[in-house]
């Protein structure tokens, strides 16, 4: 009897040795595989970015011009309008640079947590149907933000160079110190929350509300000197440098906002940024462990 092409798929397939798949166990070993399944998926880490970015301003006429225009407005209202004829922050140097460079943290931060926490949710079709690390969902949402923040920078500092006070000096160098510290802050957040929201999809509710208390315990629209003239050296001001993203903030306010050098900032601030960067790794990496631990259910939660 001739066997068939279906017959013959299956011996094929009955033939290959089994593939364990999904995450490893172990609290190191599990990181590398870990590691290893996310770089070999990264063509696919790419195309998300890609629909993340597609998606935002789908059937807009001006598609991602959007993505410019939107930061550029913002800046010129807070340079003009809020900084000039409402004369807020009238006492700071550059008001509307100042305000920028710390909102440009926080918009990466925020569409990172945010966007991180309802991302295997949002992508539930995926999960369910095939294997893939669960991980590149949240880093996805990572990589967008990190478009538009490139994007965001790119206006700050063309608007410093306008304003005659591009940053010159090797300050210029907190940039991607605090770059790097906010990175690995959101990451670590988008990975424990979109793990989280699985389970409990109050979550992405509470994200937003504890959002809006981290901007206000960051000196985004007010100055720092305000909080080191009420608090001075005492604990609270200790409590309140010990948030990574104010600590971002200030970073990037000290490596952009050159008019501004005269004014208060924090006692060793590198060190500060270095240390809390570490520690911020040290959670990223217990953040993708605790994923690696959840991801195991998302197919039958979702």
């Amino acid at each position: 009897m001739v066997e068939s092409v279906a017959e013959r798929r299956m011996a094929d397939l009955a033939a290959q040795p089994l593939v364990a798949v999904g995450p490893k166990p172990g609290l190191f070993r599990g990181t590398v595989a870990s590691i290893r399944d996310i770089w070999a998926h990264r063509e696919l880490t790419g195309l998300l970015v890609k629909r993340e970015l597609r998606a935002r301003y789908k059937n807009s006429s001006l598609g991602f011009v959007w993505s410019m225009l939107k930061p550029l407005a913002q800046l010129l209202v807070y340079y003009f309008v809020i900084g000039g004829l409402m004369k807020f922050g009238q006492n700071t140097p550059d008001f509307g640079i100042y305000i920028f460079a710390g909102l440009t943290v926080w918009t990466i931060f925020n569409e990172m947590v945010t966007g991180g926490t309802g991302s295997i949710v949002a992508n539930s079709g995926l999960v369910k149907k095939v294997y893939l690390p669960r991980e590149v969902f949240p880093l996805s949402t990572v990589g967008a933000s990190l478009v538009n923040f490139g994007i965001q920078l790119g206006i700050l500092l063309a608007f410093t160079a306008i304003a005659g006070a591009f940053p010159t000096t090797a300050r210029i160098l907190y940039v991607p110190l605090g770059l790097l510290l906010i990175l690995t802050f959101g990451s670590a957040l988008a990975l424990v929350l979109s793990a989280v929201n699985v389970y409990m999809r109050d979550m992405q509710h509470l994200v937003e509300i504890a959002m809006m208390l981290l901007f206000w315990a960051s000196p985004i629209i007010y100055p720092y000197s305000l909080v080191a003239e009420r608090f001075g050296s005492s604990w609270v001001q200790e409590l309140y440098l010990a948030n990574p993203v104010t600590l971002a903030v200030l970073a990037f306010q000290r490596g952009t906002w050159v008019r501004g050098a005269g004014e208060p900032f924090p006692d060793q601030m590198g060190v500060r940024v270095l240390v809390a960067t570490a520690i911020c790794v040290a959670f990223l990496w217990l953040a993708q462990r605790i994923f690696a631990r959840a991801e195991g259910n998302f197919a039958q939660e979702l």
